[in-house]
Protein backbone atom coordinates (compact mmCIF):
# COMPACT_ATOMS: atom_id res chain seq x y z
CA UNK A 1 0.00 0.00 0.00
CA UNK A 2 1.13 3.48 -0.92
CA UNK A 3 1.10 5.92 1.79
CA UNK A 4 2.78 9.50 1.64
CA UNK A 5 5.70 7.71 0.07
CA UNK A 6 6.39 5.59 2.68
CA UNK A 7 6.14 2.84 4.56
CA UNK A 8 2.85 1.38 5.60
CA UNK A 9 2.93 -0.08 9.03
CA UNK A 10 -0.92 -1.70 11.02
CA UNK A 11 -0.85 -2.94 14.08
CA UNK A 12 -3.45 -5.81 14.46
CA UNK A 13 -4.39 -5.41 18.46
CA UNK A 14 -6.23 -7.89 20.62
CA UNK A 15 -5.87 -9.89 23.81
CA UNK A 16 -5.52 -13.27 22.01
CA UNK A 17 -6.62 -15.38 24.86
CA UNK A 18 -6.57 -17.41 22.69
CA UNK A 19 -5.69 -16.94 19.21
CA UNK A 20 -8.19 -18.11 16.89
CA UNK A 21 -8.40 -18.72 13.06
CA UNK A 22 -10.03 -16.08 12.87
CA UNK A 23 -7.93 -13.77 14.04
CA UNK A 24 -4.90 -15.15 11.43
CA UNK A 25 -7.33 -14.75 8.72
CA UNK A 26 -7.49 -10.93 9.90
CA UNK A 27 -3.73 -10.90 10.07
CA UNK A 28 -3.60 -12.31 6.51
CA UNK A 29 -5.85 -9.96 5.13
CA UNK A 30 -4.33 -6.82 6.97
CA UNK A 31 -1.04 -8.50 5.18
CA UNK A 32 -2.19 -8.25 1.80
CA UNK A 33 -3.05 -4.01 2.91
CA UNK A 34 -0.14 -3.11 4.64
CA UNK A 35 3.85 -3.35 3.98
CA UNK A 36 4.52 -4.22 7.87
CA UNK A 37 1.94 -5.94 10.15
CA UNK A 38 2.53 -6.67 14.13
CA UNK A 39 0.35 -8.90 16.00
CA UNK A 40 -0.05 -6.56 19.05
CA UNK A 41 -0.88 -8.83 22.32
CA UNK A 42 -2.51 -6.25 24.60
CA UNK A 43 -3.02 -6.46 28.25
CA UNK A 44 -6.65 -6.56 29.09
CA UNK A 45 -7.39 -4.48 32.44
CA UNK A 46 -11.37 -5.47 31.60
CA UNK A 47 -10.53 -9.03 31.15
CA UNK A 48 -9.21 -11.96 33.01
CA UNK A 49 -6.82 -13.94 30.59
CA UNK A 50 -6.26 -17.15 30.83
CA UNK A 51 -3.20 -17.07 29.12
CA UNK A 52 -0.06 -14.87 30.48
CA UNK A 53 0.74 -12.05 27.82
CA UNK A 54 4.35 -14.21 27.11
CA UNK A 55 2.20 -17.19 26.23
CA UNK A 56 -0.04 -15.49 24.18
CA UNK A 57 3.16 -13.73 22.34
CA UNK A 58 4.96 -17.49 22.09
CA UNK A 59 1.87 -19.17 20.57
CA UNK A 60 1.06 -16.20 18.18
CA UNK A 61 4.68 -16.39 17.16
CA UNK A 62 4.77 -20.20 15.93
CA UNK A 63 1.17 -19.49 14.71
CA UNK A 64 2.60 -17.20 12.27
CA UNK A 65 5.64 -19.08 11.67
CA UNK A 66 3.51 -21.77 10.52
CA UNK A 67 1.70 -20.05 8.23
CA UNK A 68 2.91 -19.60 5.19
CA UNK A 69 3.11 -15.79 3.79
CA UNK A 70 2.56 -14.81 7.51
CA UNK A 71 6.45 -15.63 9.02
CA UNK A 72 7.46 -11.65 9.05
CA UNK A 73 4.24 -10.62 10.50
CA UNK A 74 5.69 -9.06 13.94
CA UNK A 75 4.75 -10.16 17.03
CA UNK A 76 5.04 -7.81 20.24
CA UNK A 77 3.08 -6.84 23.71
CA UNK A 78 1.45 -3.47 23.93
CA UNK A 79 2.21 -2.27 27.15
CA UNK A 80 -0.46 0.23 27.80
CA UNK A 81 -2.63 2.65 25.18
CA UNK A 82 -2.60 0.94 21.61
CA UNK A 83 -2.52 4.65 20.48
CA UNK A 84 0.95 4.81 22.56
CA UNK A 85 2.35 1.81 20.44
CA UNK A 86 1.42 2.60 17.60
CA UNK A 87 2.96 6.06 17.61
CA UNK A 88 6.22 3.93 18.97
CA UNK A 89 6.47 1.81 16.14
CA UNK A 90 5.09 4.23 13.29
CA UNK A 91 1.78 2.62 12.50
CA UNK A 92 -0.39 4.63 10.12
CA UNK A 93 -3.51 2.04 11.19
CA UNK A 94 -4.66 -0.50 13.27
CA UNK A 95 -6.61 -3.57 12.04
CA UNK A 96 -9.73 -4.96 13.52
CA UNK A 97 -11.90 -7.90 12.37
CA UNK A 98 -15.40 -7.84 12.68
CA UNK A 99 -17.81 -10.57 12.90
CA UNK A 100 -21.13 -8.46 12.83
CA UNK A 101 -22.46 -5.17 13.72
CA UNK A 102 -22.10 -6.00 17.52
CA UNK A 103 -18.30 -6.03 16.94
CA UNK A 104 -18.70 -3.03 14.99
CA UNK A 105 -20.92 -1.08 18.15
CA UNK A 106 -17.84 -2.30 20.40
CA UNK A 107 -14.40 -1.40 18.07
CA UNK A 108 -16.32 2.34 16.39
CA UNK A 109 -15.83 4.48 19.89
CA UNK A 110 -12.13 3.54 20.36
CA UNK A 111 -11.53 3.57 16.64
CA UNK A 112 -13.08 7.43 17.54
CA UNK A 113 -11.25 7.62 20.77
CA UNK A 114 -7.90 6.51 18.95
CA UNK A 115 -8.02 8.71 16.01
CA UNK A 116 -8.62 11.84 18.63
CA UNK A 117 -6.00 11.18 20.93
CA UNK A 118 -3.40 10.68 17.67
CA UNK A 119 -4.75 10.69 14.57
CA UNK A 120 -4.48 6.64 13.88
CA UNK A 121 -6.90 5.26 11.51
CA UNK A 122 -8.79 2.14 12.02
CA UNK A 123 -9.44 -0.17 9.36
CA UNK A 124 -12.33 -2.59 9.50
CA UNK A 125 -11.88 -6.48 7.80
CA UNK A 126 -14.76 -7.98 7.81
CA UNK A 127 -14.09 -11.75 8.95
CA UNK A 128 -14.49 -14.64 6.95
CA UNK A 129 -18.30 -15.97 7.44
CA UNK A 130 -16.64 -19.44 7.70
CA UNK A 131 -14.97 -18.15 10.61
CA UNK A 132 -17.74 -15.80 12.38
CA UNK A 133 -18.97 -17.96 14.98
CA UNK A 134 -15.38 -18.13 16.14
CA UNK A 135 -14.46 -15.80 19.52
CA UNK A 136 -11.37 -16.53 21.82
CA UNK A 137 -14.37 -15.86 24.77
CA UNK A 138 -16.04 -19.29 23.12
CA UNK A 139 -12.69 -21.31 22.42
CA UNK A 140 -12.18 -20.99 26.33
CA UNK A 141 -16.02 -21.76 27.07
CA UNK A 142 -16.35 -24.65 25.08
CA UNK A 143 -12.92 -26.28 25.83
CA UNK A 144 -13.70 -25.44 29.80
CA UNK A 145 -16.27 -28.04 28.85
CA UNK A 146 -14.50 -30.82 27.35
CA UNK A 147 -15.89 -29.77 24.08
CA UNK A 148 -13.48 -29.87 20.43
CA UNK A 149 -11.97 -26.66 19.97
CA UNK A 150 -8.73 -27.57 17.77
CA UNK A 151 -10.48 -26.49 14.74
CA UNK A 152 -10.85 -23.46 16.36
CA UNK A 153 -7.51 -22.36 16.68
CA UNK A 154 -3.60 -22.70 14.93
CA UNK A 155 -2.50 -26.47 15.70
CA UNK A 156 -1.45 -27.16 19.62
CA UNK A 157 -3.55 -24.27 21.10
CA UNK A 158 -6.35 -26.36 21.51
CA UNK A 159 -3.59 -28.31 23.82
CA UNK A 160 -2.57 -25.26 26.21
CA UNK A 161 -5.67 -24.01 26.10
CA UNK A 162 -6.81 -27.34 27.93
CA UNK A 163 -3.66 -27.42 29.80
CA UNK A 164 -4.06 -23.98 31.28
CA UNK A 165 -7.83 -24.72 32.52
CA UNK A 166 -6.80 -27.58 33.92
CA UNK A 167 -4.06 -25.70 35.71
CA UNK A 168 -6.55 -22.70 36.34
CA UNK A 169 -9.31 -25.24 38.58
CA UNK A 170 -6.30 -27.35 40.31
CA UNK A 171 -5.19 -23.40 41.54
CA UNK A 172 -1.89 -24.13 40.30
CA UNK A 173 0.12 -21.93 38.02
CA UNK A 174 1.33 -23.16 34.57
CA UNK A 175 4.35 -25.44 33.80
CA UNK A 176 7.30 -23.80 34.49
CA UNK A 177 8.53 -24.76 30.64
CA UNK A 178 7.28 -22.78 27.70
CA UNK A 179 3.47 -23.85 26.42
CA UNK A 180 4.06 -24.23 22.90
CA UNK A 181 1.94 -25.23 20.29
CA UNK A 182 2.85 -27.92 17.80
CA UNK A 183 3.94 -26.22 14.89
CA UNK A 184 2.60 -27.71 11.39
CA UNK A 185 5.85 -26.53 9.72
CA UNK A 186 9.07 -25.62 10.98
CA UNK A 187 9.40 -21.84 12.08
CA UNK A 188 11.58 -19.41 9.74
CA UNK A 189 12.90 -16.52 11.52
CA UNK A 190 16.29 -16.01 10.37
CA UNK A 191 16.72 -12.76 8.94
CA UNK A 192 13.19 -11.22 9.94
CA UNK A 193 14.22 -8.78 12.39
CA UNK A 194 11.66 -10.70 15.07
Amino acid sequence: MYYRGEVTIAVCPGSFDPLTLGHLDIVRRARTLFDVVILGVARNSTKSALLSAEQRVEIARAALDASPGLEDVRVAIVPGLLVDFCREVGAVAVVKGLRGGADFDAELPMALMNRHLVGVETVFVPGDPALAHVASSLVKDVARFGGPVDDLVPAGVGDIVRRAITDRAAGSTPAAEPMRPTQQTPPTTEGTGR
